[in-house]
């Protein structure tokens, strides 16, 4: 079994990290730049760094900020938010990046899908999904949740991936932020459906969330911000846990 990555997410806006619930509801997390370099430190296995409010206002993603985000830490990281072209990929990739994450772009133009894994390389697109659970089923939202689309999560997280995406970043907003677990059946679809990693996103509360989206959601990455941000979970610790319960991490 490969082993699975902890990624804690970073959610930035007017260049600050914050943390929302169902997202909304938004309070200060502290400086993006040094919480990252606490978390390459503390033994997280990749960072994600999303300008969360980009693709509403119109704004291209922090590109100072990536630099410095680069300059401080050791571990690979995903950048998203206001990505709408390859030279917006280009310009982020060349600030030190590792990966780019699109939402809202790729399901207005999933061509760019495309674009950016002939362009870069597969690795390098990280599709992210916002979906929520509403009459029986997980529709995808646009523009940091705001914004329904009529589309079903497995649909199109398996357009995707035949585009070319080399991972889907999948987050409940019915779950996001009120740490009761993952919605780990939804995951597990995802794995059985789709022959890439599936990040798990929104709703870890304890170390046993994430066990469960590992051994019940079959997640390749679980991410989380909170429970990392205010201290209620050290990664070393939750590392520990996992092992303790036969699955392998990095």
């Amino acid at each position: 079994m490969l082993a699975k990555r902890i990624v804690p997410c970073l959610d930035i806006k007017d260049g600050k990290t914050v943390k929302g619930v169902n997202f909304v509801n938004f309070r200060d997390a502290g400086d993006p730049v040094e919480l990252g370099a606490q978390y390459s430190r503390a033994g997280a296995d990749e960072l994600v760094y999303l300008d969360i409010t980009a693709s509403h206002e119109g704004r291209k993603t922090f590109t100072e900020l990536v630099k410095k985000v680069a300059a401080k830490i050791s571990i690979p990281f995903t950048v998203g938010g206001g990505i709408n072209e390859l030279q917006d990929v280009d310009r982020l990739l060349s600030a030190g990046a590792d990966k780019v994450s699109i939402n809202s772009s790729a399901l207005r133009n999933p061509a760019l899908i495309e674009e950016i894994a002939r362009n870069f390389g597969s690795q390098v697109c990280v599709v992210a999904i916002d979906a929520n659970y509403e009459d029986g089923q997980w529709q995808c939202y646009l523009n940091g949740g705001r914004v329904p689309t009529g589309k079903d999560l497995f649909q199109w997280a398996a357009e995707a991936e035949d585009r070319g995406a080399g991972e889907i970043l999948f987050t409940s907003m019915t779950h996001d932020g009120v740490k009761e677990g993952y919605p780990n059946e939804a995951l597990a679809r995802l794995a059985d459906q789709l022959h890439i990693p599936i990040i798990a996103s929104g709703g870890a509360g304890t170390m046993e969330h994430f066990r469960d989206a590992f051994l019940l959601g079959k997640a390749d990455a679980a991410l989380a911000a909170s429970v990392f941000h205010f201290g209620e979970i050290r990664i070393d610790e939750l590392k520990a846990y996992l092992r303790g319960q036969n699955i392998a991490v990095r």
